[in-house]
């Protein structure tokens, strides 16, 4: 992994450690991967963490039909229906991902996937 590589991912990791809507398992994946970096770990931990964020990651239509959900409506409370109407809007301009603070820096470092694996 180049150095930009690395310090780019390292700051969104840092971001989605921070996010509110980051599960307990993705901050603790990241943790392990950022502890890795740099030691005999790393390309173990980068494996993992990339396949953690992979299956965290919400796609636009998964948080549309959450929203719509009786189970999105007891996460969102009465804002369910405009966190639906944003996913739609979003999906409409061509989002594929939930735009929260968690996947957002999850799809930025997947973008950087393959400079990750090297």
């Amino acid at each position: 992994m180049t150095k930009e590589t690395l310090q780019y991912v390292t700051e969104k990791t840092q971001e989605l450690m921070q996010a509110f809507s980051c599960s307990q398992e993705a901050k603790e994946a990241a943790r392990a991967w950022l502890d890795a970096v740099g030691t005999e770990k790393e390309t173990e931990q980068t494996k993992a963490y990339l396949a953690e964020l992979e299956e965290d990651i919400v796609t636009v239509d998964g948080l549309i039909g959450f929203a719509e959900s009786e189970q999105g409506r007891a996460v969102f409370g009465e804002k369910a229906p405009e966190v639906a109407a944003h996913a739609k809007q979003i999906k409409a301009e061509g989002a594929k991902y939930c735009d929260c603070p968690a996947c957002a820096a999850v799809e930025a470092i997947l973008k950087k996937k393959a400079d990750m694996l090297g």
